[in-house]
């Protein structure tokens, strides 16, 4: 009982009723989390059960989720023309009680974004996604945006991008989502696209670097360095060294590095084992596509953690991953024959 009193919870009799300073809120999923006024804190569980709990059902007839100014959920009763930021499904709660997997490992290869970020409120939150018009990119944007994140997306194709913007907005039509111009080629767009962010003035709490180009055929960019280096690795590390002034000022803040497990059937380094410049960006004659593709994410994976070095002191963490084998996106569309590969492995693979 003394510590009951010491953390203030020894007022109320009931176990489900709260202390005196809580206030029980819903993020925009349905799951409920506790507020502590007097602490200026939020948490999952009950500050008494210890329980979790999500809402049961849809909102009553006649009233509307909204989201205010500052990302906080709140509910627009169109019938008594009243508002409150007491979620009206709170009487009809359900505890949560999660079947605990077998073994350590929360999630596997079947989980799905939307299962991974399940009962977060990404309020106020602004996330930057490269190639996010379609394929990973594009799932990924969807799953921030339906968690309440502002994400941009950052496109070559500006037609597509807007084209996955409504795409979203159909799926929920407040999600906070636009489509920036970024073509990844051109180291002067990425400049363009780095300033026109800036002069919106906002943070930047997340940077995924997910772009890619694959199986292409050698071709050089208005820069003079071969496409598949400059748009897998070089523009994204120009991008992340433009906005590293942003995430830094928005700490905790991270970057994410797409790379691929292909990264481990190449090397870049000549054979005194130093690094071989002529391996990055090579001639046509000495060009394979495969090959390009696998050292631009060997470079990846270098640049995330020489970055997550110098930067996680500052509050900004940095992680390459490997999305999976052979996922069935667009990246494949250069050649037949990876199509054709990537179909054949398509049942055996994980699903966008």
């Amino acid at each position: 009982m003394a510590a009951l009193k010491y953390a203030g919870l020894e007022d109320t009799d009931s176990e489900e009723e709260l202390p005196p300073g809580w206030e029980e809120r819903t993020t925009k999923d349905g799951w409920v989390y506790y507020a502590n006024h007097l602490e200026e804190k939020t948490q999952w569980e009950h500050p008494k059960s210890g329980k979790r709990k999500r809402v049961a059902g849809g909102l009553p007839y006649g009233w509307e989720q909204e989201t205010d100014e500052n990302g906080q959920v709140y509910f627009v009763d169109h019938i008594n023309k009243r508002t409150t930021y007491l979620d009206p499904r709170l009487a009809f709660t359900v505890e949560d009680n999660p079947v605990k997997p077998p073994t350590r490992q929360k999630y596997d290869g079947n989980s799905t974004a939307m299962e991974i970020l399940q009962g977060r409120d990404l309020s106020g939150k602004v996330v930057i996604i490269t190639g996010a018009n379609s394929g990973i990119g594009f799932e990924t944007a969807k799953s921030f945006a339906l968690h309440g994140a502002y994400v941009i997306l950052a496109c070559r194709n500006m037609s597509r991008g807007s084209d996955a913007v409504q795409r979203i907005l159909e799926e929920w039509h407040k999600a906070k989502v636009e489509a920036m111009t970024l073509d990844l080629a051109s180291l002067r767009s990425v400049q363009n696209f780095a300033e026109a962010f800036k002069s919106k003035n906002m943070p930047l709490h997340i940077l995924i670097c997910n772009a890619a180009m694959f199986g292409a055929p050698w071709s050089l960019t208005e820069d003079g360095l071969e496409s598949t280096f400059q748009v897998n690795h070089l523009g994204h590390f120009y991008l992340v060294q433009l906005l590293e002034d942003v995430l830094r000022r928005s700490s905790p803040a991270r970057v994410v590095v797409v790379s691929s497990e292909s990264h481990r059937f190449t090397e870049i380094k000549d054979s005194s084992g130093k690094l071989d410049f002529s391996l990055l960006s090579p001639s046509k004659k000495e060009y394979w596509a495969m090959l390009a593709y696998n050292r631009s994410k060997l470079c990846n994976i270098l640049f995330s953690n020489e970055l997550n070095r110098r930067l996680s002191p500052h509050g900004v963490t940095s992680n390459s991953v490997h999305p999976g084998n052979m996922i069935y996106s667009s990246i494949h569309r250069n050649w037949w024959l990876y199509t054709l590969l990537f179909t054949l492995a398509r049942p055996f693979t994980k699903s966008m």
